[in-house]
């Protein structure tokens, strides 16, 4: 049950996070990237679901997948990975939300890996320690 609450706990943080820089960038660059706000933000809180659960279950093998690429670009090729996330949400939710250049895609890349990054180091791991010094 504990486990449960955390998993619940870390999609609910993952998904703010994440619709919190898709609608800022789409506010911010209104030309260059488009989210539907009919429905009271819908099409937001699924593309930040379809990004959440993409980088859970696909990601990763997409990376492995990627790898010698990647050891070729000495790293460079990683962010394109989630640049190409991006346009599959694009390619699932149609007109309701879409990217328009590479460069945005690129940077709404970084920034969610960058939300990622700062979950990851400053929400969920301490956390964990917490839990385990708990025990």
């Amino acid at each position: 049950m504990k486990q449960m609450i955390k998993n619940l706990i870390e999609w609910f943080l993952y998904i703010v996070g994440y619709g919190f820089i898709l609608i800022s960038v789409s506010v911010l660059f209104p030309n260059t990237m488009y989210i539907d706000n009919a429905y009271f933000g819908l099409w937001g809180f699924l593309a930040s679901t379809i990004i959440f659960l993409i980088n859970k279950w696909f990601k990763p093998f997409l990376v492995w997948l990627t790898i010698p690429l990647t050891a070729i670009t000495f790293g460079l090729f990683y962010p394109f990975i989630n640049v190409f996330i991006l346009y599959i949400v694009h390619f699932i939710l149609g007109n309701h939300f879409s990217i328009h250049g590479l460069f945005m895609g690129f940077v709404i890349a970084l920034l969610i890996s960058f939300i990622n990054f700062l979950m990851e180091h400053f929400i969920f791991k301490p956390f964990i320690i917490k839990e385990m010094n708990h025990e």
